[in-house]
């Protein structure tokens, strides 16, 4: 099922791209060995601006779990690349999406690297009000440019 993700940025014009797994948990790069199929009419990236207020839009399919070969049984949770370009490319910030109540958290590098307190920002949360009926889930993941988790 599609899913539809909506943030606000606190800064505009800003160029937003994302880049995902599909769902079978497997990305369209050469790179990519996992045996899963791919998709022949899913790319796995969008690239927009922001509007005035710093808003955007996609609709995608959630993307799967994939190994990651790290070591035996490793997985990472589902999640979507973000890119984000403001006025110029070496301001840019890349983080992941996540979606709630995934099981994989705990196992995962990402999200391990960050501190317990701040993790609950790099999740997702379901919005029915965003979800289309019939069509797609709502998710909002707004990205506040302030400070970093590490810094007091």
């Amino acid at each position: 099922m599609p899913r539809s993700v909506t943030t606000t940025l606190t800064r505009s014009p800003t160029l937003v791209e994302i880049w995902q797994a599909n769902a079978g948990g497997r990305y369209k790069h050469e790179g990519d060995r996992h045996p899963a199929p791919l998709d022949p009419n899913f790319s796995g990236a969008g690239r927009c601006l922001t509007d005035d207020e710093g808003r955007y839009e996609f609709v995608t399919v959630k993307p799967g779990a994939y190994p990651w070969g790290n070591h035996p049984n490793a997985w990472r949770p589902a999640h979507i690349h973000l890119s984000l370009c403001g006025h110029a490319f070496s301001s840019r910030l890349v983080t992941q999406m996540y979606f709630p109540g995934d099981p994989l958290f705990e196992f995962d590098p990402i999200m391990g690297s960050v501190p317990v307190s701040a993790r609950d920002r790099l999740v997702a949360n379901f919005e029915l009000g965003l979800t289309q009926p019939e069509w797609a889930l709502g998710y909002r993941f707004d990205i506040v440019l302030r400070s970093t988790p590490f810094e007091t």
